[in-house]
């Protein structure tokens, strides 16, 4: 079967290998240059492990293919899936739907005969209904441009096993078009054969489904940090805390790991924009969420804070090795990344920042080129009063803390992943912190924060100093889609 991929991205590049190795012929747009080139060159345009081998397989074999031309997308197929950005708008928090508009109607205009359009971009609830009407206004008199929604559930670093292997399908048609159904199905056959479970349901059910799985997720991290944020000031243990709520059934060991929180291109965003609509539609209950989200972000400002105090309350000067820029380990992304948010903020407050990040070094020197990077873990620690860990990549937990320790100015590691050996580390003679323990540096100062939390970061306007680091960590990732 003939489909289209709009967007060859983060999502959409797997997305379509993944069609590509069920058995379809797969066009993909993209506007980028640099990525189309790098696509029909048969490579992936990011990291992103196994995806540079299947691009290169099924452009080699003749099952993908990448073209700029929505008219030659349209001419293509007659089943499109659309997987641009859905960014957080500047200044709000709802969610930029510019990107999938025009895709929508770029497609619909150009389309000469009937076609389904299925959008998997993020995307509040209600957009496929307006989506559906865009279409059908810019649509050729006598042509059927129909949408659908179904939410992707890829993960970065694992996102090609993930699109392999789904865990579901969820499929939103809409009431007067149920006919939509049996098309999908058709292009999902192999999929569901192998048992995956296929959900059909409502556009607007659909597209809750992607924003309350990020909620969730968000919710169970943030609790995870407010429990680690109780260990810190009671002396409780966060690790044997996360076992044994993992244990209990009902709950589950995953996302439960306390540290610098979530970031990325969608979970952030995601529930930002559940806030801001659920907010549109008068649901007080939404405000849960800003809750969450604070809680993620003030686990970045303690991390900062930490990081002062480990320096006797003064950074200008003082060198801060960090290992760690991704969002994650696995991936290159720095889109809202947690890491590049501290980072940032100890820039600004005038420490000398070093970072060593195994995938995202090309990243940062093309995004935050005023930052420095090195090529090998152990080179960013020469003259450094504190070592950050702030992306749980393997290397970092392997690493030899006794052959490390004497390049450091002073022995001092915040685990702010909480990955590394404490033993290990503490008996090789480092001052060893982790997120949810209690702190040897700063024991002192655990009165403080409880009322003024911003205060944790920043000389002076703390909270000011930030807002900023966090919008420009938003702001520099964005452009890296």
């Amino acid at each position: 079967m003939k489909v289209t991929v709009i967007g060859i991205g983060r999502l959409g590049a797997p997305y379509a290998a993944s069609l590509a190795d069920i058995g379809h012929d797969v066009l993909g747009v993209e506007s980028d240059p640099h990525a189309l080139a790098e696509l029909r060159a048969g490579r992936a345009p990011f990291d992103e492990p196994g995806l540079s081998e299947t691009i290169g397989k099924h452009t080699a074999d003749g099952r993908m293919r990448f073209t700029d031309s929505y008219g030659e997308a349209a001419a293509f197929a007659d089943v499109h899936f659309v997987c641009v950005p859905t960014p957080q708008q500047t200044g709000s928090l709802a969610a930029d739907l510019s990107f999938i508009e025009a895709a929508v109607t770029g497609l619909a205009e150009r389309a000469h005969r009937d076609c389904l359009i299925v959008a998997k971009s993020s995307v509040p609830v209600g957009t496929a209904h307006r989506l559906s009407d865009q279409a059908a206004e810019v649509a050729r008199p006598g042509v059927t441009v129909s949408v659908a929604y179904s939410p992707d559930f890829l993960r970065e670093s694992t996102s090609m096993q993930d699109a392999a292997t789904p865990t579901r399908i969820i499929a939103g048609i809409s009431a007067h078009r149920p006919q939509d159904e049996a098309v999908l199905r058709t292009v999902w056959e192999p999929w569901t054969a192998a048992g995956v479970p296929l959900i059909v349901t409502s556009l607007a059910t659909a597209e809750l489904a992607k924003s309350a799985a990020n909620g969730f997720l968000a919710t169970k991290i943030s609790y995870a940090n407010f429990l680690g944020a109780m260990c810190e000031q009671t002396g409780a243990d966060i690790a044997d805390l996360s076992r044994s709520l993992g244990l209990d059934p009902r709950i589950g060991p995953a996302m439960l790991d306390a540290g610098l929180g979530f970031g990325g291109s969608c979970i952030p965003k995601d529930i930002r924009a559940l806030y801001e609509r659920a907010t549109e539609l008068g649901v007080p209950e939404a405000s849960f969420l800003k809750d969450i989200d604070a809680i993620n972000i003030r686990r970045r400002r303690r991390v900062a804070a930490l990081t002062r105090e480990a320096t006797g309350g003064s950074l200008p000067g003082k060198r801060i090795a960090v290992w760690g820029a991704a969002f994650k380990p696995g991936t290159d992304d720095l889109r809202d990344s947690p890491a590049l948010a501290v980072a940032l903020d100890l820039h600004t407050s005038g420490a000398d920042v070093v970072i060593h990040d195994p995938k995202a070094r090309l990243a940062l020197q093309q995004q935050a080129p005023h930052l420095r990077t090195a090529d090998c873990l152990a080179d960013v620690l020469d003259g450094a009063h504190v070592l950050l860990h702030l992306t749980g990549w393997e290397q970092y937990r392997q690493a030899n803390p006794a052959a490390l320790i004497n390049r450091m100015a002073t022995p001092v590691v915040i685990d702010a992943r909480g990955t590394l050996d404490r033993a290990t580390w503490s008996n090789a003679g480092w001052t060893y912190s982790a997120l949810g323990t209690p702190h040897e540096f700063s024991a002192h100062q655990e009165s403080r924060r409880s009322e003024h939390p911003a205060a944790e970061v920043g000389d002076g306007d703390g909270a000011s100093k930030v807002a900023a680091v966090e919008d420009a960590s938003r702001t520099l990732g964005s452009s890296i889609r």
